[in-house]
């Protein structure tokens, strides 16, 4: 972890009386991409109204985590500093922007393809104002990427096709802090320390939320209220469903690993692709399984989630490097009724993984799993992959996956060897849990109308998107929502 510092940013939050109740025009829960984008995009509009936002965690000048000193995760509380704060996650992920609509969840489907695209390339060039990084990964090298395709259909994967905008961990922080910036200085009012705990209803319509900081409770009323909490938010935003009756269905539910190899192994696909965003459907359960988060010369990280679940990610930095590259693979559950509980169901996989990791993440070579055994210490040290996550401990993962996702996982990891020779060398490394809590989709109409009047979900906790661009994308729609009806445009 890189740590920048950065000068304070001036704030100013005033409640009535300096007690309990505050009326606003807009209330945005969660800083997160889709949170701070509404508000780029309202004051671009040229809006007028009042925007609070309220995150729980710190502004991006305060965020850092004592790994950085301490080599080893000593779950901060009352929340992890890497998932939690102003641009919410996309601080210290890797930093990746995908330029493609065919990535990044549903939201295509609810929107259509044509304006998700042409809102891709609008978010991008904000992005770039912000100091985005200008060149683009994975265009050119044709039929290098030919040869990849072809041995991808040999292997039966489907190779995705998308441009990546690489931030980079360490530089998303000052992207970010530029435009934390840019919001405090166009008016926007911003509330650290403080969560939501619930919303405010008036009849079938929403008329604010209650926010807390542990010690006291507030009130904030607002004509319009957003929430966008992120991943770490889709539970939350799942019971406030279940208890005000909007109208919401269980969604996909991820979960798989993060696999490390050397850069040696993924080079080709690395300078061609940097990316290679795979897809298959493997015997034979056929569930959907794909490649996810791929970072050349990255580094494997921890991520912990309230009730000290911990999960594993990876980052890439732009100029620190290391001699591997990792990605996640990813299945896809989808439930049918009676249940109901997807993120429930990924909690329990994950919490029963840190259960044999005594808290920590859970790291075996590929070989082992093939022979039926545990991974030693000893064999991590021995090996030409050296773990880039050094408190991550060695054992069995295959006692806490479930056999479906582990299937699916071997039988993919197979496949994608015929793509990229190497990658399942006896070597290899799988960390776990990788889970992803998107899995509750909010309903809503293409305009981001829940059937609770004045309540809008967006990002990844609405279910609709996944990363960093595509949840950026669906709040700038959202903030043109807002403005329109501002103007006049398009009714209450």
């Amino acid at each position: 972890m890189v740590r920048r510092a950065f000068p304070r940013a001036e704030q100013k939050i005033i409640f009535a009386s300096e007690g309990s109740f505050m009326k606003t025009d807009i209330v945005i829960i969660g800083a997160g991409p889709a949170g701070i984008f509404t508000a780029i995009e309202l004051i671009k509009k040229g809006s007028k109204q009042h925007i609070v936002i309220v995150e729980k965690g710190k502004a991006i000048e305060e965020r850092h985590c004592p790994k950085e000193k301490t080599k080893k995760c000593v779950n901060c509380k009352p929340y992890c500093h890497i998932t939690t704060g102003f641009s919410g996650a996309g601080a210290f992920s890797d930093g990746k922007l995908s330029l493609s609509c065919e990535v990044g969840g549903d939201l295509p489907s609810l929107i259509g393809e044509t304006l998700a695209q042409e809102t891709i390339d609008y978010t991008d060039k904000i992005y770039l104002e912000f100091g985005a990084d200008p060149h683009i990964e994975g265009l050119g090298n044709k039929e290098e990427v030919k040869n990849i395709r072809r041995r991808a259909i040999k292997a039966g994967l489907r190779l995705v096709d998308c441009p990546i905008r690489h931030l980079g961990t360490e530089k998303a922080q000052g992207l970010y802090y530029a435009i934390e910036k840019y919001l405090l200085e166009n008016g926007v009012e911003m509330l650290f320390g403080y969560e939501c705990s619930n919303i405010i209803l008036n009849g079938d319509e929403c008329d604010g939320v209650y926010i807390t900081n542990g010690k006291e409770t507030k009130e904030i009323h607002a004509k319009t209220t957003v929430i966008a909490t992120g991943r770490r938010g889709a539970e939350w935003l799942e019971s406030v469903c279940a208890e005000h009756d909007i109208a919401h269905i269980p969604g996909t539910v991820d979960i798989g690993v993060r696999v490390e190899v050397r850069n040696e192994i993924m080079e080709k696909v690395n300078e061609v692709l940097y990316e290679s965003k795979l897809i298959g459907y493997p015997q034979p359960f056929k569930n959907k399984v794909r490649t996810f988060c791929q970072n050349p010369g990255g580094f494997v990280s921890q991520e912990n989630y309230d009730n000290d679940l911990a999960v594993v990610n990876g980052h890439s930095y732009k100029e620190l490097k290391s001699d591997n590259t990792n990605l996640a693979i990813l299945v896809s559950h989808n439930f049918n009724h009676p249940f109901n509980q997807p993120i429930a169901y990924a909690q329990k996989v994950g919490e029963l993984t840190n259960m044999l990791a005594a808290g920590h993440i859970l790291v075996q070579r590929f070989g082992d799993i093939l022979d039926g055994k545990r991974t030693w210490p000893k064999e991590l040290a021995q090996s030409n992959v050296r773990p880039t996550l050094p408190d991550a401990v060695a054992g069995d993962i295959t006692a806490a996956m479930p056999y479906r996702a582990m299937i699916n996982i071997i039988n993919f990891i197979q496949a994608m060897d015929e793509v990229v020779p190497g990658f399942a060398s006896s070597e290899t490394l799988l960390y776990s849990p990788e889970l992803k809590f998107y899995s509750n989709r909010i309903k809503m109409d293409e305009h981001f109308n829940t059937n609770v009047r004045g309540l809008h979900c967006l990002g990844d906790s609405s279910g609709w998107t996944r990363g960093l661009m595509m949840a950026s994308v669906m709040g700038v729609l959202m903030g043109r929502e807002i403005a329109e009806r501002e103007l006049g445009k398009i009714p209450e």
